[in-house]
């Protein structure tokens, strides 16, 4: 079992603490800024043991250091992208496993926002953190990869069970489900999401998590093919990729 916290950071950002209950060792999931971190972690007298980092973005370890000197977690992240990384105690790559406490994480590299940004599954516990990958409604601007490069990222992603829980980096879910009505717009099930989205956020509460199963029904950066979407796009002539790039650049100037 996991006890997952989300801390809200910056204006817009998440960070998460997955509490592993058989050995009480606590994990964080990048680290936007560290007060709020700190609060929470000091409030509840917890301990911070590791430190997992999706990207090098400094909204997503600008608290890496900070956190580091106080509680002296050992910080994982990308063996190919550690030059820009805060010093790695622990190195991981795709197809490699990682093992803390009674927890193990899947690795899999999703370049596409950033290269070498990685996401970290916690497969028994149908769990996924996705950073600036895969988010909800949406995915992460392409600041360095490819529209090819994302694709197959989102794509190695949809392979998961449907019921698996997605935790992204950013609360963008307001701006996703507009953007998303303009380019899928016969969506039932993407205009009751609406709905149910925005009530989340008129009440404060976050849209993280959802189901991988609910972004495949919803979010248009996995549905291109979708014959509603591609007639609406007049893509028909396009190959999987080519519609993609479309709805990230469209989505780029929304």
């Amino acid at each position: 079992m996991s006890f997952i916290k989300i801390i809200p950071c910056l204006s817009d950002n998440y960070a998460y603490i997955i509490r592993d209950e058989h050995t009480n060792k606590n994990i964080l999931v990048d680290a936007p800024e560290h007060k709020p971190i700190e609060k929470y972690l000091d409030e509840k007298a917890l301990s911070l043991d590791f430190i997992l980092i999706t990207h090098h973005h400094s909204d997503h370890i600008d608290g890496v250091n900070y956190l580091k000197n106080k509680y002296s977690p050992k910080i994982i992240g990308a063996s190919r992208d550690k030059h820009r990384l805060p010093p790695l105690d622990i190195e991981v790559e795709e197809g490699k496993q990682l093992s803390i406490g009674s927890k193990t994480f899947n690795i899999y590299d999703v370049d596409g926002h950033t290269v070498g940004h990685i996401a970290y599954a916690l497969l028994e516990d149908k769990v996924l953190f996705t950073g600036d990958s895969l988010m909800v409604m949406g995915c992460g601007r392409l600041f360095e990869g490819t529209p090819d490069d994302m694709w197959k990222s989102l794509r190695k992603l949809k392979q998961l069970p449907k019921d698996t829980m997605i935790y992204s980096g950013h609360e963008y879910t307001r701006s996703n489900i507009e953007f998303a009505l303009t380019v899928d717009p016969q969506n039932d099930k993407l205009k009751a999401r609406k709905v149910k989205e925005l009530e989340k956020l008129a009440n404060g509460s976050p849209t993280v998590p959802a189901t991988l199963g609910e972004e495949l029904d919803t979010n248009p950066f996995l549905r291109e093919s979708e014959p509603s979407i591609v007639d609406h796009m007049n893509t028909k002539n396009q190959d999987p990729v080519s519609r993609f790039a479309k709805i990230r650049a469209l989505k780029d100037n929304f």
